[in-house]
C-alpha cells in the first residue's frame, strides 16, 4: 500500500540507503527505517483506489487538523507568563537583585491575572464568555501574510474558510479572539509585548534598581533582554499557530513613551501602594544619576555642584516628588533618566548661555587666558590646561557623537527582524512554508560567506555609550578633571556666575487640549548649539529630542516660576522663542 501512496518511488534514501518511503500526514516523504524526511511531497491523491478496494488505509489515526496538533491546550496568559520568566532570568543575570524575579515581578503578576479575572479567581472571565466572533475582522489576518504570501491558489495562506464562507484562522492558544476585540481589551486590560516591558519596569523601580527605562530598552535592543521573536523560544508542547503570531510576534521595539504609558496604566490597573522611596543614596536619585550622564557626554565633575545647587533650588531632590505613588490624587510617574539629562542641560543654560553667541565668547576667554598662563608662567600652565572650554569640548564629542550614530544605523540595518521560526498560518500550506524558510535561510548563509561578514555577536553590557580617556579604544581625550574657573566671577565672598541672562521658551498654556507637542515647528527658531545638544542626550536616551527639550521645560518652570503647569500644559512650548533677562 505505501508503494501506491508513493506512486512507486524508488529513490535510495540519502541517509542510510533504504528504500521504504511513506507519507506523513502533511503529505511529505519519509524514511521507514531511520525517519529521514524529504522534500518531495505528494501534489494529486487519486481515491478511486482505495474506493474499488473498499478499504482505508492511513499512516496514523484519523482526526479533525487543527491548530494544536501534537501540542496541549493553552491560554494567552501562559505565554505571556513564559515571556516575563525569560525577561526576568536575563535581567537577574545582568545584576539585578534575584528578588526581581521570585518576588516582586511574580507577585505583580499575579496581582494582574487577579484583577483582571483571568487566573487566581473562582469565576475567571473567559470561562464564562463565548469567543469573540472574527470573521469580519480582516486587517488583523493580513498581519502575518508575509511568511506564506504568493502562495498559488485563490484564497490566502492566513485564511481558512468554513461552511458559510466566512473566512477563519484558527490558533494554538484557545482564547487569542478575545484578543482582536478592541472593547474587550480596552475593558479586561489585556496584556500586550510593550506591557511585558513595563511590568518589568514597574518591578526595577520597584527595587529601585539603577536601570532605567531608557537602559531597559537598550538591553532589549541588543538582545540582551528577550523580547523580538521571543516566541521562538516557547515550549514544544505550545504550538504557535495562526493568530498567535498576532499577539507575540514583536518585530519593532516600542518607543520610550509608550511603555511609559503603559507603566503608569499598569499601575493603576493593579491598584499598588506608594513605591519604595527614592532618597538620596538611591541610584535613581537626580543627584547620582546626573553624575552618570555628565561622565557620558564627558563634561567636567565640577558641572555637578552647581547642578546639585539647581537640584536643591527647584526641590526636585525632595522623597516626596520622587517617589512613584499609583494610589495618590496626582500619580505621576517620573522619567528619572530624562530628568537628569534636563537638569544637566539647565546648568549649562546657566553656565553658557547656549545662545551661538555667549558661549562662543566664553570659549574665546578661556582659550586666551590658556595662552597667557603659558607665556606668563610654565607651572601655571599645566593648570591653566585644565580650564573647561565649550569649543573644544564641542570638536572632540560632535566626532564621536557621528561615528556612535553610524554603528547604531548599522547594526540596526544587519538586525534580523524575521523570526528563524516560521509562522504556520495555515497547516495545508506547512510544507512550502518550511521549504521557503529553509530556502530563504541556506540564501542568507551563502551571502554571509560571500560577503565576509560575520553575524554580530551581542556587546557586554554598559552603562555608558562612549569611552572617554587615553586608552587606545577610546572615543575621546577626557575633560572629566576640567574647571570651571573663567565661568565663574569673585564678588565679595561669593561666587557668581559669568553669565547674568538666562533665555526660555514661553511658558504659555495651549488652547488646544488635543495638542500634544509642536516641536517640529520650535526647533527652527532655536539656538543650533541648545538644538545639537538635545540631540547628544537624546542619542545617549534613546528618545527624540522633543522629549528632552520637555523635560527641560519643566526644570525651568521650577527654576524660575518656581512651581509647574498642569501636564497638558507642560507639553506645549510655544512656536516663538521668548528670550528673558533673568538672575541667576
Amino acid at each position: 500500500m505505501d508503494e501506491e501512496l508513493t506512486d512507486g518511488y524508488k529513490e535510495p534514501c540519502g541517509r542510510c540507503g533504504a528504500v521504504a518511503w511513506a507519507l506523513s500526514d502533511g503529505l511529505q516523504f519519509f524514511c521507514k527505517n531511520c525517519h529521514n524526511v524529504i522534500e518531495r511531497t505528494q501534489e494529486v491523491v487519486d481515491v478511486s483506489t482505495y474506493l474499488l478496494n473498499n478499504r482505508i488505509s492511513t499512516l496514523s489515526r484519523s482526526r479533525k487538523k487543527t491548530g494544536r496538533e501534537g501540542g496541549r491546550q493553552w491560554m494567552v496568559c501562559e505565554g505571556f507568563q513564559f515571556i516575563l520568566k525569560h525577561q526576568a532570568e536575563a535581567l537577574v543575570g545582568l545584576g539585578v537583585c534575584p528578588q526581581f524575579k521570585t518576588n516582586v515581578l511574580w507577585d505583580f503578576w499575579k496581582q494582574y491575572l487577579q484583577k483582571t479575572r483571568q487566573a487566581y479567581t473562582r469565576a475567571p472571565v473567559s470561562s464564562t464568555m463565548n469567543p469573540v466572533d472574527l470573521s469580519s475582522e480582516s486587517e488583523p489576518e493580513s498581519a502575518f501574510l508575509s511568511e506564506a504570501s504568493d502562495l498559488s491558489g485563490p484564497t490566502s495562506a492566513s485564511a481558512e474558510y468554513s461552511s458559510d464562507g466566512k473566512s477563519s484562522v484558527c490558533s494554538g492558544s484557545l482564547d487569542a479572539a478575545y484578543y482582536f476585540n478592541a472593547k474587550e481589551r480596552r475593558s479586561r486590560h489585556l496584556m500586550s509585548m510593550p506591557r511585558t516591558l513595563a511590568l518589568c519596569h514597574l518591578a526595577l523601580l520597584w527595587l529601585r534598581e539603577a536601570i532605567t527605562l531608557a537602559d531597559l530598552l537598550r538591553l532589549v535592543s541588543k538582545g540582551l533582554v528577550p523580547y523580538i521573536n521571543v516566541h521562538e523560544h516557547f515550549p514544544e508542547e505550545m504550538k504557535f499557530f495562526g493568530r498567535d503570531a498576532l499577539i507575540f510576534r514583536a518585530e519593532t521595539i516600542p518607543s520610550y513613551t509608550k511603555v511609559h504609558r503603559e507603566s503608569l496604566h499598569l499601575a493603576k490597573v493593579l491598584q499598588l501602594s506608594a513605591f519604595p522611596p527614592v532618597s538620596q543614596n538611591c541610584l535613581l536619585h537626580p543627584v547620582l544619576l546626573s553624575l552618570r550622564y555628565l561622565m557620558d557626554a564627558n563634561l567636567p565633575y565640577k558641572l555637578h555642584s552647581l547642578l546639585c545647587q539647581v537640584i536643591e533650588k527647584t526641590a526636585m531632590g525632595k522623597d516626596h516628588f520622587l517617589t512613584f505613588d499609583p494610589s495618590g490624587s496626582k500619580s505621576i510617574l517620573l522619567c528619572y533618566d530624562l530628568q537628569a539629562a534636563a537638569l544637566i542641560i539647565v546648568t549649562m543654560k546657566l553656565l553658557f548661555k547656549l545662545d551661538d553667541q555667549a558661549e562662543w565668547s566664553l570659549s574665546r576667554k578661556a582659550k586666551k587666558k590658556e595662552q597667557d598662563n603659558d607665556q606668563d608662567k610654565k607651572e601655571e600652565s599645566k593648570q591653566g590646561n585644565k580650564m573647561f572650554c565649550l569649543r573644544s569640548w564641542y570638536m572632540i564629542v560632535q566626532p564621536a557623537l557621528e561615528q556612535a550614530r553610524k554603528r547604531e544605523e548599522l547594526v540596526e540595518a544587519k538586525r534580523q527582524w524575521k523570526s528563524k521560526k516560521p509562522v504556520i498560518a495555515s497547516m495545508k500550506h506547512k510544507t512550502v512554508v518550511l521549504k521557503r524558510r529553509r530556502v530563504v535561510e541556506q540564501l542568507q548563509s551563502s551571502f554571509c560567506t560571500l560577503a565576509g561578514s560575520d553575524p554580530e555577536q551581542p556587546s557586554s553590557p554598559s552603562s555608558f555609550l562612549f569611552l572617554w580617556g587615553k586608552e587606545k579604544e577610546a572615543d575621546g581625550p577626557s575633560l572629566h578633571n576640567k574647571h570651571l574657573s573663567g565661568m565663574l566671577v569673585k564678588e565679595g565672598k561669593e561666587k557668581l556666575l559669568v553669565n547674568k541672562k538666562y533665555w526660555h521658551t514661553d511658558f504659555k498654556h495651549c488652547q488646544k487640549r488635543s495638542c500634544w507637542f509642536h516641536f517640529p515647528d520650535l526647533e527652527p527658531t532655536l539656538p543650533r548649539m541648545y538644538v545639537w545638544v538635545l540631540g547628544l542626550f537624546s542619542f545617549l536616551l534613546g528618545v527624540s529630542k522633543a522629549e528632552v527639550h520637555k523635560e527641560v521645560v519643566k526644570v525651568e518652570q521650577r527654576l524660575i516660576l518656581g512651581k509647574t503647569v498642569p501636564e497638558k500644559d507642560t507639553n506645549e512650548p510655544q512656536r516663538k522663542r521668548k528670550r528673558t533677562a533673568h538672575p541667576v
